[in-house]
C-alpha cells in the first residue's frame, strides 16, 4: 500500500467551541504517524486561494481551551459552483494531499462530498453547535453552546423574578431546536418553541401557559425560542399586550459560538480528531466521523448525508412535566 504522507486540514462554516481541540488532536496524531499536515486558512475560500501553512506540534500548543478556530473559517460562494469544486479538487492534487480533513457542519460536509466525487479523499468531523447533523448523535460545540444558554437563563431568571416579568430568550438553531430544548430543560423554562414544532398557534399556546401559571400564583416565566422561529421581540410585545405582564426578549445570537469549550466538547473533539487520522492511516476513504451509541464511529460520506433523524418530542414533553 502507498505510504500516506500528507493531509490538508480546514475548518469551514460556522465556528464551534472545540474546533481547536480537534485541530490539536489531528496534528499531533498525524505527527505520531509521521504524516505532514498542511493547514488551510479560512476554509474552502482559503483552499481556493492557496492560503496554506505547514502545521507542527508546536503550532497547536496552548489551543485546546480556546474557542473559535486557529485556522479561521469562512463561507465560500465559489465552492457552491461546479467550477469552484473542480478548482478545489485540482489544488488538492497539486498539493499532493493524501486526504483533506474537514471540520464543519452540513454545508461543509456537503462540500467535502462534492470533492470526493472528483477524486479527493475526504474525511470529515462534525463541528456545529446546532447538533443538526442527523448522522451523528453528538457534534463538536453543542455542549458549550447549551452551557452558554443555561448561564444566560440563570441570570435572566434572577431579574425576571425580581421584577415579576416574563423573559423570552432566543438561542441559536436555524433548522433544529436541540439547543432550545436542552436550554429549556436545564434552565427550567415554562415553554420552548422550536423549528420542528408544526403548531401554527404556538404563540397562543405560550400565552395560555403564562395565564395558567399566573392563575396558580406564579409571578415570572421563562420562554426559550429557537433562532429558526425568530420574532422574539414581537412575541414579547404580544404577551405584554394580552396579559399585561411586563415581558422582555433577549437574543443571544453569536454569543453562543464563543467561549472556552467545555470538558465534553474538548473530549469529543480530541477523540474524533484522533480517530480521523487513525482511519486515514488505515486506508479509509471518504468518511464522516460520528458519535454512535456513545462511541466514536465512521460512515461513508454519501451514506452519512442521506441519514435523517425524525423529531422526537420526548424532551419537550419532559420539560412540560417538570415545569408544572
Amino acid at each position: 500500500m502507498k505510504k500516506l504522507k500528507k493531509i490538508g486540514l480546514l475548518t469551514s462554516g460556522g465556528d464551534a467551541p472545540g474546533m481547536n481541540a480537534a485541530i490539536r488532536a489531528i496534528v499531533r496524531t498525524a505527527k505520531h504517524h509521521d504524516v505532514r499536515v498542511t493547514g488551510i486558512m479560512r476554509g474552502f475560500d482559503g483552499l481556493l486561494q492557496g492560503d496554506i501553512r505547514e502545521l507542527s506540534s508546536g503550532d497547536v500548543s496552548d489551543i485546546i481551551h480556546r474557542g473559535g478556530t486557529m485556522l479561521r473559517t469562512a463561507r465560500s460562494a465559489e465552492m457552491m459552483t461546479r467550477e469552484g469544486q473542480e478548482k478545489a479538487a485540482n489544488i488538492c492534487n497539486i498539493l499532493n494531499l493524501d486526504a483533506l480533513v474537514i471540520i464543519g457542519g452540513n454545508g461543509s460536509i456537503a462540500g467535502g462530498m462534492s470533492l470526493s466525487r472528483l477524486g479527493v479523499n475526504v474525511i470529515c468531523l462534525p463541528g456545529t453547535i446546532d447538533l443538526d447533523l442527523d448522522c451523528s448523535e453528538y457534534t463538536i460545540g453543542f455542549d458549550t453552546a447549551v452551557n452558554t444558554g443555561m448561564d444566560a437563563i440563570n441570570k435572566l431568571k434572577d431579574t425576571s423574578s425580581s421584577h415579576q416579568r416574563c423573559s423570552i430568550i432566543e438561542v441559536m438553531g436555524r433548522h433544529k431546536g436541540y439547543i432550545a430544548l436542552w436550554c429549556g430543560v436545564v434552565g427550567g423554562a415554562e415553554e420552548v418553541i422550536v423549528p420542528e414544532d408544526k403548531d401554527t398557534t404556538c404563540h397562543n399556546r405560550v400565552i395560555e401557559q403564562i395565564l395558567s401559571n399566573r392563575s396558580t400564583g406564579k409571578t415570572h416565566n421563562m420562554i426559550v425560542v429557537a433562532e429558526g422561529i425568530g420574532d422574539s421581540v414581537a412575541l414579547a410585545e404580544r404577551i405584554e399586550s394580552v396579559t399585561g405582564i411586563s415581558t422582555r426578549a433577549t437574543i443571544l445570537g453569536h454569543l453562543q459560538r464563543g467561549g472556552n469549550p467545555t470538558a465534553l466538547d474538548r473530549m469529543w473533539a480530541s477523540i474524533m480528531g484522533h480517530e480521523a487520522v487513525e482511519i486515514f492511516t488505515q486506508g479509509a476513504r471518504n468518511r464522516v466521523i460520528v458519535a454512535k451509541d456513545g462511541n466514536c464511529a465512521h460512515l461513508d460520506i454519501e451514506e452519512a448525508l442521506n441519514i435523517t433523524r425524525p423529531y422526537d418530542e420526548k424532551h419537550y414533553k419532559m420539560m412540560k412535566i417538570l415545569a408544572l
